[in-house]
């Protein structure tokens, strides 16, 4: 349940039909261009443009997806850019809802949601209607430098923050960009917290100071970060050190030679596996122990960074046992506990953030947030703010016209009572899930997950590439994840009907297998 917010709600339209009504309100009373929207007829100015809305099911009109003209666009694209991860181009203005429209007229049903950051689906009229106000124009055009010369309303924009979102216990933030540069920043505020722990009240000495610029012990210390095996937390540099699920993101890069552990690997279905599973816990803490221990003299663990869901690695699970413990071995070693949710945060869980669930003794020392939550940055406990200028610093230290659309989402999360349809809509979907499963054991095994952050593993990555193929044949854009799975991230805003469409193509996929 999130907190309760200072600032003031607005009307929040419950049905599609108002929904629509008030899309077209917008569009008839605003500049289109600028949000996004076109009129879809050729109609005069004065004449009403229709209703964006929802088809009933997904339209297709190209034979295949990538369509024609898709296809044209991504050749003219690569003359221009590297476009070897473009699957398809999308039309933004006639996108809605849950589902998003392809250039060649295709309404697919996108349960991946650009890679899970559309907490609201497509072009939300709330949403469409932030900028009509002249006021947040403003902050959207003259975007400042927000550690230099912050708006006069950005200290109350984040207390305000702090108080509707932010973890329990953690009473500071960084506003950063993205996922990556937030866990990368975040590393810095580990660094720089445990050297100030060594160094007790002194200031960096002189020495500290001139060998830090040459890459030299002291000033550069050999410290690390404990990761795990299929763990992801960015693609910086540094980030990569910490990031373990493919290859193609790592190679020719140099890397620090950090501690990296194994992350659970259940038996599913976890209630006939308990044994089995509680051993694994045991044994992967023991394992992490092991590591801290014997890294104390090379590089020194600083923390410990963790996804609550491995969500590139595999869409993989562990238990709170698990979490409790990884967070009771930080407060042995004195060293910091992070726990990574850019792509769990922001109530896909069920719950607002994904550690909620583990019951933990006490907040994380830091929590990264960035996707869902339409900027980027890092909750953290008093003790990892940075005591001088500039140690923590770029131009632009996050996006005050993001906070704005946060503002907005987090307006519509609680009147909607968003949260209660991921539980409600994310146990059908993935009892659905459960059931296929059964029928096609030959195919699918390993369905898991919490509310709509799902997962299914398939026989191998050449069924689950056909699997994911032909769904997109029929109207269906999914994700994957690890080497064989499939994983769903659909909108807060997905409904029963919407996963009972997706139920019925992909067991009729599955059946012609």
């Amino acid at each position: 349940m999130l907190r309760r917010r200072s600032f003031q709600t607005k009307n929040i339209f419950r049905t599609t039909r108002e929904y629509t009504r008030i899309a077209f309100k917008s569009i008839r009373s605003i500049s289109l261009v600028p949000y996004g929207i076109h009129p879809l007829s050729t109609k005069s100015a004065k004449s009403e443009a229709p209703l964006l809305c929802e088809p009933k099911e997904p339209v297709l009109k190209s034979k295949d997806i990538p369509g024609p003209k898709s296809i044209a666009l991504k050749k003219k694209l690569e003359t221009i850019q590297a476009a070897g991860t473009v699957e398809f181009f999308a039309d933004y203005e006639k996108s809605f809802g849950n589902y998003i429209c392809d250039v060649d007229g295709n309404m697919i049903l996108d349960i991946y949601t650009q890679i899970s950051t559309l907490p609201l689906g497509y072009n939300h009229p709330k949403l469409l209607q932030v900028f009509q106000n002249d006021q947040n124009l403003k902050a959207l055009i003259n975007r400042p430098a927000l550690g230099v010369t912050p708006g006069k309303d950005w200290p109350d924009k984040l207390s305000n923050m702090l108080q509707t979102i932010a973890p329990k216990g953690l009473s500071k933030i960084t506003t950063m960009m993205c996922g990556s540069c937030s866990n990368e920043n975040a590393y810095k505020a580990i660094f720089i917290w445990y050297r100030n722990k060594l160094r007790g009240d002194n200031c960096p000495s002189e020495e500290d100071k001139k060998s830090a610029l040459l890459n030299k012990p002291p000033g550069s210390p050999n410290l690390s970060i404990l990761s795990f095996k299929g763990g992801f937390h960015g693609r910086t540099l540094g980030t990569l050190s910490t990031s373990h699920t493919n290859y193609i993101q790592k190679l020719d890069y140099p890397a620090f030679d950090w501690p990296v552990a194994t992350f659970p690997k259940y038996k599913y279905p976890l209630d006939q596996n308990e044994n089995f599973n509680k051993k694994e816990d045991k044994n992967r803490l023991l394992e992490v122990k092991k590591l801290i221990d014997s890294s104390a003299c090379k590089s020194p663990v600083a923390g410990i960074i963790v996804e609550p869901i491995q969500c590139e690695g595999g869409d993989n699970e562990a238990s709170a046992e698990f979490f409790k413990g990884l967070q009771k071995i930080c407060k042995e070693k004195g060293i910091a506990f992070l726990v990574d949710e850019v792509q769990t945060g922001g109530g896909i869980t069920g719950k607002f953030w994904c550690h909620e669930h583990f019951n933990l003794d006490g907040p994380p020392d830091i929590v990264t947030f960035s996707k869902k939550l339409q900027m980027g940055g890092f909750f953290h406990k008093d003790e990892f703010v940075v005591r001088e200028p500039y140690r923590i610093f770029h131009t632009w230290m996050g996006d005050p016209s993001k906070l704005l659309l946060l503002e907005e989402i987090i307006h519509v999360i609680e009147e909607e009572k968003l949260l209660e349809n991921v539980n409600e809509t994310g146990a059908y979907f993935k009892e659905g899930l459960m059931s296929i499963e059964k029928e096609f054991k030959e195919l699918l095994h390993s369905t898991r997950g919490r509310g709509f952050f799902l997962a299914t593993t398939c026989s191998n990555a050449a069924t689950r590439e056909k699997i994911v193929v032909t769904l997109k044949k029929v109207g269906i854009q999914v994700g994957v994840t690890g080497e064989s799975s499939i994983r769903f991230r659909p909108a807060l805003i997905f409904k029963k009907k919407h996963v009972d469409i997706f139920l019925d193509r992909f067991h009729k996929v599955l059946k012609c297998l």
